[in-house]
């Protein structure tokens, strides 16, 4: 394996280790609007469990996306009770080669694109 690869393998799993979820109130006028700008609204208890290993995303060219994300909520979610998400990827590899190209592994996420 060489360097370069090494560093970036590194640096994406202690990214993509992170599990994260917002929560966020509904507003006062009873609407399931979201207030907050990631529009992400959780009502109810959420437990996220995630876990990355040797996961690598690499993203050549221009505008293009590689990810690697395990245990997330993304944008654009509504949730009304107690969730619970349990997610591992073990060798994950993304990889976006090209103009326009999108490379994602995704274990247990809930919304977004």
């Amino acid at each position: 394996m060489n360097k370069k690869f090494a560093i970036v393998a590194l640096a994406s799993a202690i990214v993509s280790t992170a599990a994260f979820g917002q929560a966020s109130q509904a507003n006062p006028r009873g609407s399931m609007g979201s207030p907050n700008a990631q529009g992400v609204q959780i009502q109810g208890n959420t437990n996220i469990q995630a876990e990355n290993k040797n996961v690598a995303a690499i993203a050549v060219g221009e505008n293009n996306t590689a990810k690697n994300t395990t245990g997330a909520i993304k944008g654009g979610t509504q949730i009304q009770g107690n969730t619970t998400i349990k997610a591992k990827q073990t060798n994950a590899t993304a990889v976006a080669v090209g103009k326009g190209n999108t490379a994602a592994n995704e274990a247990g996420v809930i919304g977004g694109k």
